[in-house]
């Protein structure tokens, strides 16, 4: 079942299908109603975006004011803050694991994806 949620500039967002699976991306434009342009400052730089199906990715409900602001502000954003903002994220969500029962969380959520 795929919900139809809004994506704006500045949203992080997980990439479920194609080459870059799994890998954690920032929106930098929508382009129509059915494709967005995502980049993570590493790999895919800013200056050459991937054009990605948004029924491919999946909204974490995390949103970076900073790449927004930036992209609002001058059309542009760095790749650092790009980087930044995925690494924020990560700190964000990893803060309340531990070591002994992250590897349990991902297979967890593993399963439920799958369905199982």
């Amino acid at each position: 079942m795929t919900l139809n949620v809004k994506l704006v500039p500045g949203d992080i967002v997980r990439s479920r299908r194609g080459r870059d699976e799994g890998e954690l991306l920032v929106v930098i434009s929508i382009v129509d109603e059915r494709f967005a342009l995502v980049a993570d400052g590493g790999n895919r730089r800013f200056d050459r975006p991937k054009r990605k199906n948004v029924l491919h990715l999946e909204p974490l409900g995390f949103h970076s004011d900073e790449v927004a602001n930036s992209i609002r502000d001058t059309g542009r954003v760095t790749n650092a803050k790009l980087r930044f903002a995925i690494g924020q994220f990560e700190h964000v969500t990893n803060e309340g694991r531990t070591s002994e029962n992250a590897p349990e969380l991902a297979l967890d959520a593993h399963a439920e994806e799958k369905g199982e």
